[in-house]
């Protein structure tokens, strides 16, 4: 495998390091990627994936070859992108004799009938069943990546054999792992952002803020924008002048227009947070807040009391999108995923509904 390092000019500085929640996480990568990681230059052992730096990973795949020594296994894990080496230290545990043939008596049984070396072998033999893996076997294994004799391979601090007949765990993992780097490693590290974002971000950030202060405060069920444009004016008007006093003026929104501005940039992410809905989309544009909508908790909440009782759903429950198209057809054609999301959340701490697992409900 050729090795390769970071450019110095690129890497991001090891004091902000800390920063990325990657870096104090086991990073779920294809072993693809953990091989053709680039290595830090200033901080030996320490990689990265698009900027993220990475010193730890959790990997699950199959055992392609095996290697066993007196203080150690080495597995050759296959994921389906790449193959990587494990090392696997053998705890105390599993290098301590056996006591059957180091003088211990199995005759010693205590006056309760509990016989201490017969336990500990059991102990011993299911330590071994777990740790100890054939060829084909499926490992999940967790540690930092190391680089020794130009290979890069993963110290194991903890590993284990996945019992997995049905292929759950692998399914899991398949679903898992492609989210993660949707979500997290596929986008672009930020440490640094200019002023000039800080400033625009901590006004929506504000906006949206005071807005759901008004919704909890008010117990506002149905609005419109005109109905809290006047909340969000003092963001306005505090902004500091950029321009000095020498300079010639320049023109520029007013100051109704950048109002209506951060507004609809507030409600925008409001509605991506699931908090606003528009049940029906007019030249009245009229806001639904979410958690006061009691005909959407009751729309949602019917669909899934009446569809666990059918016997497709009565195992498992029902999915989130089953009940998302449901609700659309019944309610609005106008409610997300996200608006669900809170919905379900609130039902369920209302014990109103269960969740039988990810993404499936069922009601009592």
């Amino acid at each position: 495998m050729q090795q390769t390092t970071m450019d110095p000019a690129e890497e991001p500085p090891s004091m902000l390091w800390g920063l990325d929640p990657v870096f104090s996480a086991f990073a779920r990568l294809y072993v693809r990627d953990i091989l053709e990681m680039t290595e830090s230059t200033q901080v030996p052992g320490i990689y990265f994936y698009k900027l993220h730096p990475i010193y730890k990973v959790d990997v699950l795949g199959t055992v392609v070859y095996k290697r066993e020594r007196d203080d150690f296994f080495c597995y050759g894990v296959d994921d389906g992108t790449g193959v990587i080496n494990c090392l696997c230290w053998k705890n105390d545990l599993m290098k301590e004799e056996d006591p059957a043939q180091s003088g211990a008596q199995h005759g010693d049984v205590a006056p309760g009938g509990f016989n201490a070396v017969a336990e500990l072998k059991k102990l011993r033999q299911t330590q071994q069943s777990r740790c100890r893996l054939e060829i084909g076997e499926l490992l999940r294994v967790r540690g930092p990546v190391k680089t020794s004799r130009q290979q890069r391979e993963i110290m194991a601090s903890t590993f284990y054999k996945v019992d997995d007949p049905v292929m759950a765990a692998q399914v899991a993992w398949m679903m898992e792992v492609p989210r993660l780097y949707r979500e997290c490693y596929d986008k672009p590290l930020q440490l640094q952002p200019n002023a000039a974002g800080d400033s625009s971000i901590s006004s929506i950030s504000k906006a949206t803020n005071i807005i759901k202060d008004f919704f909890k405060q008010k117990s506002v069920t149905r609005f419109r924008p005109c109905d809290v444009q006047d909340l969000l004016q003092p963001l306005i008007s505090c902004q500091p002048q950029t321009a000095s006093a020498d300079q010639e003026p320049v023109a520029g929104p007013s100051a109704c227009q950048q109002v209506r501005q951060l507004l609809k940039e507030a409600l925008q992410i409001l509605q991506d947070e699931g908090v606003v809905y528009r049940k029906v989309k007019s030249q009245d544009e009229v806001y639904n807040v979410t958690a006061q909508d009691t005909d959407l908790l009751i729309a949602v909440k019917d669909v899934i009391r009446e569809d666990s009782r059918r016997e497709k759903y009565a195992e498992k429950g029902c999915h989130v999108l089953h009940i998302l198209s449901a609700v659309r057809q019944r309610h609005s054609l106008n409610v997300s995923k996200a608006t669900l999301q809170l919905v379900l959340k609130s039902l369920e701490c209302n014990s109103d509904i269960i969740s039988t697992s990810e993404d499936h409900y069922t009601a009592f």
